[in-house]
């Protein structure tokens, strides 16, 4: 038995795919950086109002995490870092007369930062919910710097259902539309 595609509503909500490259001097060789109010800026700037933003950095010496912004905690965090991965240590990345892989002249010292990024991780997938990232009372999201001053890139995609009507996208951001047949 054929069965005929539920016909297009006018209504019917629209699958909307954001994403936006973000820019950022870090200043300090390990920061926390929130990210919160720039990633809630974007999911409006979307006009996505159910669906996921997913924040990644594209470094492997930075992280992606979401917890408190309390000044004490994050010092905690920090001395949880050197005992986890401590910079005294002698890593096998950072010996260039072994090394077989590539660097550059201006290689850093730098793999206690590549350790501590891979215990944190490189992205965090939240939820959207009424055009709000659905975040606890306390809960902020965080690009953490672990070697140094330098200019960091983070992605954004905002991926999720909106209304036809809602014309909030900035046009400058990639944006694609896909019509959801039958859903309301």
């Amino acid at each position: 038995m054929s069965r005929n595609p539920l016909p297009e509503r006018a209504d019917s909500p629209i699958f909307r795919v954001y994403h936006e490259q973000v820019d950022l001097r870090t200043q300090k060789r390990i920061q926390f950086i929130d990210l919160t109010e720039l990633v809630a800026e974007r999911v409006v700037r979307s006009g996505i109002t159910h669906g996921t933003v997913q924040v990644q950095t594209r470094h492997t010496t930075t992280a992606i995490v979401v917890n408190e912004n309390e000044p004490l905690l994050l010092q905690d965090l920090q001395e949880l870092m050197e005992l986890w991965a401590p910079s005294d240590v002698d890593y096998r990345h950072d010996d260039l007369n072994v090394r077989k892989m590539p660097f550059t002249v201006d290689e850093r010292v730098n793999g206690d930062a590549h350790a501590r990024a891979i215990l944190l991780g490189s992205s965090k997938s939240l939820n959207v919910v009424n055009g709000k990232i659905d975040l606890g009372r306390w809960q902020k999201i965080f690009l953490v710097e672990l070697d140094g001053a330098q200019k960091r890139y983070t992605s954004i995609v905002v991926m999720g259902v909106t209304r036809e009507d809602d014309s909030r996208a900035e046009s400058s951001a990639e944006v694609e539309h896909v019509r959801l047949r039958g859903v309301s």
